[in-house]
């Protein structure tokens, strides 16, 4: 609110402004008060104040300039594969409970109940066991995990739909149905919190998560009442229900692949670390997120691989937080020794084994030492590949390019205090040369 007075004849105007942000501010109303009268001017149409107030429930506050880029195009995909599920569904659920029985005489209550029981109890233990795991997994590769819970979703109303089709396996249809769509709810929980992060650009991924929530209940009502209608009409026509339902999920699952496809993530995972390294390697620079974003794979590996027979995957051929007793005797021997004593200053050991380089963690390393010993291991993979002079070569290359890398990097926004992916497994050692002791 502003003030503009005049004390020669004792009149004041008030301003009212409407707005989180400074940058984004909108006059709602204009106050004239003297000595003798006040007069009211409300600024701009009501309509576009409820229309205001509106976007207020549904956007974050600040928006645009509180998030990403990528944030728009996002939640436009995401909202309409939102609308294709829930419409999904309520024909879903329709032919499940008509398989349980509902609304038939020879049904009763405790065997609807003790089967609608089982099929929670064992979507519970799958969401268990996917977090035990898959659950440190889902940070590194959230584009991934995010499209794979919602294709385990419609694997799992389809299973649904199917159901009344095979009375004798009804029981194992649906809880296989449910133990898929547990697999949804911890990926796309987990997945969801990490776009969060991302999209907030502010400190405001509470208000993102919140705004993200009521995005989601105006598209579930949308949705169920769109799903409520295409089951009115499509009852008791089994092919209209099928082909409603593979059209909507065809488009489901178009919505979603887009939706990740938007995405710029500026976090390194292994894979958009290769990218980068190979591309710095070739020219001597880096490249943006979008870049980065438009080269990354959003399938599962099995899948990109099938594929694409050329993709050049070299983080596959890298182990990183390797287990020191999986090794033998003659690796130890062979490999392990003969290697230590390169990375005497360094927070790790790099093992090379049949064309796969093992990352042997120490136990007091940093994350920024975790990043140092993946990219490390990346360049040591490709002499390795290329029959060069393994270890030398590969440090020589960390000691006069590494650093230059990670300024590159960080020049481009990306976030280069840690790399993404799990390490369960540490060791500690003391390496003895014949020279000297080094610990």
């Amino acid at each position: 609110m502003t003030a503009l007075s005049n004390s020669n004849d004792s009149a004041i105007t008030l301003e009212e402004w409407n707005g989180s942000s400074t940058s984004k501010l909108s006059k709602t109303f204009t106050i004239q008060a003297s000595s003798s009268s006040v007069s009211f001017k409300r600024s701009g149409a009501r309509f576009t104040h409820l229309w205001r107030r509106l976007l207020q429930a549904l956007v974050p506050e600040g928006f645009p300039s509180s998030v990403t880029a990528d944030y728009v195009p996002f939640q436009i995909w995401d909202t309409l594969q939102g609308l294709s599920t829930y419409t999904r569904t309520m024909l879903s659920t329709q032919a499940l409970l008509s398989a349980i029985g509902v609304g038939e005489k020879s049904a009763t209550v405790i065997g609807a109940t003790f089967q609608w029981f089982l099929r929670d109890l064992t979507g519970m233990l799958g969401g268990i066991l996917f977090t035990f795991y898959q659950g440190s997994n889902l940070d590194s590769n959230a584009k991934m995990w995010r499209l794979v819970a919602d294709l385990m979703n419609d694997l799992g109303m389809l299973m649904d739909l199917i159901s009344p089709l095979f009375p004798s396996a009804f029981v194992i249809i649906v809880c296989l149905g449910s133990i898929s769509r547990s697999f949804t709810g911890v990926a796309s929980g987990a997945t969801r919190a990490a776009l969060t992060q991302h999209f907030a650009l502010q400190d405001n991924a509470a208000d993102i998560s919140a705004k993200e929530g009521s995005q989601e209940t105006v598209a579930t009502m949308i949705g169920m009442a769109l799903g409520m209608l295409v089951a009115r009409i499509t009852i008791g026509h089994p092919l209209a229900i099928w082909v409603c339902f593979l059209s909507l999920t065809l488009f489901h699952m178009y919505a979603n692949y887009q939706a990740v496809r938007c995405l710029a993530l500026t976090s390194l995972n292994p894979e958009r670390t290769t990218i980068h390294l190979q591309h710095f390697m070739k020219t001597g620079q880096v490249l943006s997120p979008e870049q980065v974003s438009a080269k990354e794979h959003v399938l599962p590996l099995k899948l990109t691989v099938w594929s694409s027979k050329n993709a050049d995957l070299l983080y596959t051929k890298v182990h990183l937080g390797t287990r020191v007793s999986s090794l033998d005797n003659m690796e130890i021997k062979e490999h392990l020794l003969s290697a230590a004593s390169y990375y005497a200053k360094a927070k790790y050991l790099l093992v090379e084994r049949n064309g796969t380089v093992n990352v042997i963690v120490h136990k007091d390393s940093n994350a920024a030492d975790v990043l140092k010993s993946f990219v490390h291991a990346l360049i040591l993979a490709m002499n390795v590949s290329e029959s060069k002079s393994s270890h030398s070569d590969s440090q020589m290359w960390i000691d006069k390019h590494y650093d230059v890398f990670i300024h590159k990097l960080k020049s481009l926004g990306w976030k280069t205090e840690r790399l993404l992916s799990p390490i369960i497994w540490r060791a500690n050692w003391i390496y003895k040369s014949s020279e000297k002791k080094v610990d």
